[in-house]
């Protein structure tokens, strides 16, 4: 099968002759990977996803089956990058990259209390000028080939806590000040116009999310949750597919999310990432039996511990041995958990893709 086939085939539920391969590098990896292969390093692009859509030819190159794209910065209002180091998106947050990790360094929405206060803000385009010239090149360049994932940002609860503060946006959860509600459906409906619009593009699935997990539970309270988030994705779900009715949708949501999987599957998920493998009760095992007939999934290959501290054949073995647990019968997309980062080694990442080659 082409790589193209193996992906359709794979969303839309069938078995193909193996899992389809997606993998993302931070911009480290995708550097050594680059100079050990000797090809030319692609420098990453201006987005808040920049590491989920970058550095294609590479991927392709190591085994990719799909081409991930998103929104990137219009040419009016780049990312900033200062001389301290720190950095400015158009969404006005202000971070630095610390090591492996961004450090946001101030929230511009951190004394918001009002709906004013978000009418007020300047929120960007979703359809500002060279906004989807990413999208555009992707569709046109690797669609006959590969399949397009159009990647969505934080669509909800982690774009609206980058502009006001964890902290804060937490104890406004409980406290519903008057800007909470606003806030929460401007972000929403700007991420929705960026989905609608990269699916009219020709995207083949859209995958949006939010990390609503941490490693033992939920974040927050699932009746918490589905007061305040489920309606607007399962709103922001038949959005979607009023624009295109056989969209595959895919949802990032890092973390233990048992709780709420049910309640996915009621809004009409189609495919579950990235399955963290070292959060509690998200095992393949238990995933697959207990929602694999309603639902596909997406990830699995561990990135905290199996990826920089495993050997390579550790790699191999466990790359096979969730292939045959989460590929049975087809629906698996078969990706590390999250993005590859610099503490994995050149070697670690190419036993990753020999797995792949001897599936």
């Amino acid at each position: 099968m082409t790589s193209r086939e193996r992906f359709i085939t794979t969303i839309n539920g069938g078995e193909p002759d193996r899992p389809p391969v997606f993998a993302n590098f931070t911009p480290q990896v995708a550097k050594k990977m680059s100079d050990h292969l000797g090809l030319p390093y692609e420098k990453p692009l201006d987005s808040m996803l920049s590491t989920r859509i970058s550095h294609t030819n590479l991927l392709n190159h190591l085994g990719n089956d799909a081409v991930g794209t998103a929104s990137i910065a219009p040419k009016n209002n780049p990312t900033i990058y200062h001389p301290d180091g720190s950095i400015t998106n158009e969404y006005g947050m202000i971070f630095k990259e610390i090591g492996l990790y961004t450090e946001y360094l101030d929230y511009p929405l951190k004394h918001a209390e009002t709906e004013a206060d978000i009418e007020n803000y300047k929120f960007p385009d979703p359809f500002a000028e060279g906004r989807y010239d990413d999208v555009d090149y992707k569709v046109s360049t690797f669609k006959k080939d590969y399949g397009i994932i159009a990647d969505l940002e934080t669509a909800i609860f982690e774009t609206s806590w980058y502009l006001t503060g964890l902290e804060k946006f937490f104890m406004d959860m409980m406290l519903e000040p008057p800007y909470l509600n606003k806030l929460l459906d401007t972000v929403m409906n700007l991420h929705l116009e960026i989905g609608k619009e990269q699916i009219r593009r020709g995207a083949d699935m859209i995958w949006a999310g939010d990390d609503f997990g941490g490693q033992n539970s939920m974040l927050m309270d699932p009746v918490q949750w589905r007061q305040i988030f489920k309606p607007r994705m399962k709103y922001m779900f038949e959005e979607f597919r009023k624009v295109n009715p056989n969209i595959k949708i895919a949802w990032h949501t890092c973390g233990s999310v048992v709780d709420i999987i049910p309640d996915l599957i009621e809004i009409g998920l189609d495919i579950l990432n990235p399955l963290q493998p070292l959060a509690k009760y998200m095992t393949p095992e238990h995933l697959k039996n207990e929602w694999g007939k309603d639902l596909m999934f997406f990830g699995g290959i561990c990135v905290q511990e199996l990826m920089p501290n495993g050997t390579p054949q550790q790699i191999k073995d466990e790359v096979k041995r969730r292939v045959e647990i989460l590929g049975k019968g087809g629906g698996y997309i078969l990706a590390p958990a999250h993005n590859v980062q610099d503490d994995t080694s050149v070697e670690n990442v190419l036993a990753f893709f020999e797995a792949v080659n001897e599936l």
